[in-house]
Parts: structure tokens; C-alpha cells; sequence
């Protein structure tokens, strides 16, 4: 749990969530934006089915369990998508006082089944932060995950001027920024960048469990980057998967064709235009990792350079400060530690023209550079 000073600490302005927040579901988002909630000073009201989970998320100050004079101005739903529909439509009908939004990674799915069974949708709005971690749970919750993380708004023609800023306004509270979006753009756009990269990455991280220890010795940054989010828990992947089969199916089907191409070319890599289909293939990726935007939203290019950093306590904290006396911006950060290694290797990226003032200063200073743009 991040310490409410970690979120106290950002720039204040005037807090646009009028308290209280009722938060159904006290688990990694649910409890997350309660600790957020309660940093701002909004009072917020937690509920969960499952009794252990809710107290762990009071005891560690997500929020106080509800009570039955309870009168919430927003509720929050944060549950697993098979039940996200039945919560929304039990609390729209409990709280006839309160805007209601959920943040489930599905949108269209739980909208269809509320319209089907002809639930009065007019005080709902969905939306969804892009925003999580590998654990789960109210004990993995952090104030700051929302921080610079876009927060889609699926608003329609029923929703209200007023009820749209409510759930804007929570997504800015919290650091993140408002996209509006419709719930089908949203689905096709998750199974893209979010559910579609979940399987790949553990697809290739079950190809460890039979490798051989020798193997895996070898690993470095870039397979460590790439199956991260593996470690995501199943059970909630498969309602989530399922909830959005059709989009990731899509984008599953596309991703196969190429990877069968890739394959038939490898085949025979001698043969003609094998070695064009293997290239255009890894261009491919260059022109899409472009189009990833960078710091502060922009598709901006960098620079990176690798610094040798001692396994010592505080040498990271000296790179920094000293990168900071040189008056240079980091705009990115990626480690790297091998196992047995005395030292670890800090991949820093920065402006182009800030290369070599940094790289000079630097080793002027004692660093060793491991290596330099290309």
C-alpha cells in the first residue's frame, strides 16, 4: 500500500469528489481508490462479499465498512466481470440518490445484459482505468497506481452533463486522465494493448516450465520485460477473457497468421524472399513500438544510454541525483540485474541532444558506460 503522502505530494488543487464514496469490491482496484479517495480527505464507504477481504482492506485504511444509513454520492463498482452487471443493477436500486460507475475491464458485455433486463441506465456510466499490477487484492492496493493512466468514460445519450463530471472528476482526483470512448471502441481497443498481450505473455512463459535450469540462467532483461504480467492471477483472466472473446479472438486469429508466415519462412530461410518476410516482420514492430506513445501522451523518440551501476546500497539514488546536478531529464528508466552479477546495468533514456552532455558528465564523475546509441 503506497503511503497517502506519495499522493499528497502531487500539486493540489481543489477536489472535485463530494464525499461520500461507496466502493463495491475491496480488492486491487476497489481498495486502491479508496486509499486515493481518503489521501484527497473524501470520506469513503467500503462493501465486499467476501468478510475477509473487506477488513483487510479497512485495517489497512482503503475505508470504513458500510452501515445502513449510509447515502453515497458515487458508487463505485470494482468487481469481477461475471458479476459486474448483477452489482451495478443492486445499486442502482439502493442508492437512488447516487451516480453509479463501474471499472471493469469489459464495457459492452455488462451494458447489454442491463439493457436486456431493462434496468433505468439513466444515473450509469461506465468506465475503466487502465491501471493495475500483477498481485491482487486489497493488501496489493497503492494510492498512486492511477497516476498518469488513462481513465476511459463510456458515456451515452442518457448521460447527464452533471453525472459525466462526477465520474470525470474522480478519474482527475486521482491523478489519471478522462478518455471518452463508446463500450464497443473500448473492448476492441483493450483486446489490443491490454488482453491480447496478457495471453501472449503467458503463452511464452509457459514455454519455461520444461526448460532446463541452464536454460533459464540465461535470461535477461528483455524476456523478464516481456512476460511480466504473466504472473496475473487465472481466475480473473478467464472472466475477463470471456467477457471480450469475440475482439481478442479477432486480434488472435491476425496474430497467428503472422507467426505462421514467420515460421514457414524460417523453414527454409535460404529460400527466396524468406529472409524479406523475416524483416518486414521486425520493421513491422518497429513502426508499432513508434506509435506507442510516450511520456506525457507524446509519440516522442528518445535516446538511451546503459550505465554500469555497483550492487551498493544508494548508487542508484547518486545516478540520479547526479544526472540531476547535470541538469539532464530522465525520461525513462529501465534495470537490469543478473543473477551472481556485482552489479547491475541502468538503461537510461533521455532527449537525443541530452546524450552525450550526460554521458560526459558522467563518466567525468567516474560512471562506466556500458553502452551508447547506436
Amino acid at each position: 500500500m503506497t503511503d497517502p503522502a506519495a499522493v499528497s505530494a502531487r500539486p493540489r488543487v481543489a477536489v472535485r469528489t463530494q464525499g461520500p464514496v461507496r466502493v463495491v469490491g475491496a480488492g486491487l482496484l476497489g481498495a486502491s481508490i479508496g486509499h486515493a479517495l481518503r489521501a484527497l480527505g473524501v470520506e469513503v464507504i467500503l462493501d465486499d462479499t467476501s468478510r475477509a477481504q473487506l477488513q483487510l482492506a479497512v485495517d489497512y485504511g482503503a475505508g470504513r465498512s458500510a452501515t445502513a444509513d449510509d447515502r453515497p454520492s458515487l458508487v463505485v463498482v470494482a468487481v469481477p466481470p461475471d458479476v459486474t452487471a448483477d452489482v451495478i443493477e443492486r445499486e442502482l436500486v439502493a442508492h437512488p440518490q447516487a451516480v453509479v460507475t463501474d471499472v471493469a475491464s469489459v464495457k459492452l458485455e455488462p451494458l447489454v445484459e442491463l439493457r436486456r433486463r431493462g434496468v433505468d441506465l439513466a444515473r450509469y456510466i461506465g468506465s475503466h482505468p487502465l491501471a493495475g499490477r500483477e498481485r491482487g487484492g486489497a493488501i496489493a492496493a497503492r494510492a498512486d497506481i492511477f497516476i498518469g493512466r488513462p481513465w476511459v468514460v463510456c458515456r451515452d445519450a442518457e448521460t447527464s452533463a452533471a453525472d459525466l463530471a462526477v465520474v470525470e472528476g474522480l478519474a482527475l482526483d486521482l491523478g489519471a486522465t478522462p478518455v471518452e470512448m463508446g463500450p464497443e471502441e473500448h473492448d476492441r481497443s483493450v483486446a489490443l494493448v491490454s488482453h491480447v498481450p496478457q495471453l501472449v505473455a503467458s503463452l511464452l512463459a509457459a514455454r519455461f516450465t520444461d526448460a532446463s535450469a541452464a536454460s533459464l540462467s540465461l535470461a535477461g532483461q528483455g524476456v523478464r520485460d516481456t512476460t511480466r504480467i504473466a504472473a496475473s492471477a487465472p481466475e480473473l483472466w478467464v472472466q475477463i477473457l470471456g467477457a471480450n472473446a469475440a475482439p481478442v479472438v479477432e486480434v488472435l486469429d491476425a496474430l497467428a497468421a503472422d507467426l505462421a508466415d514467420v515460421a514457414e519462412a524460417l523453414r527454409a530461410p535460404e529460400a527466396p524472399g524468406a529472409r524479406r518476410e523475416v524483416a518486414e516482420t521486425i520493421r513491422r514492430g518497429n513502426e508499432g513500438v513508434e506509435r506507442l506513445p510516450g511520456k506525457h501522451g507524446q509519440n516522442r523518440r528518445f535516446e538511451s544510454f546503459v550505465v554500469m551501476v555497483d550492487d551498493t546500497p544508494g548508487q542508484l539514488g547518486r545516478l540520479f541525483g547526479e544526472l540531476g546536478e547535470l541538469g539532464v531529464n530522465v525520461e525513462d528508466l529501465r534495470l537490469e540485474h543478473s543473477p551472481g552479477a556485482q552489479f547491475g546495468l541502468a538503461e537510461i533514456s533521455v532527449v537525443p541532444g541530452a546524450v552525450h552532455p550526460a554521458v560526459d558528465g558522467l563518466e567525468a564523475r567516474g560512471w562506466k558506460i556500458a553502452s551508447l546509441p547506436s
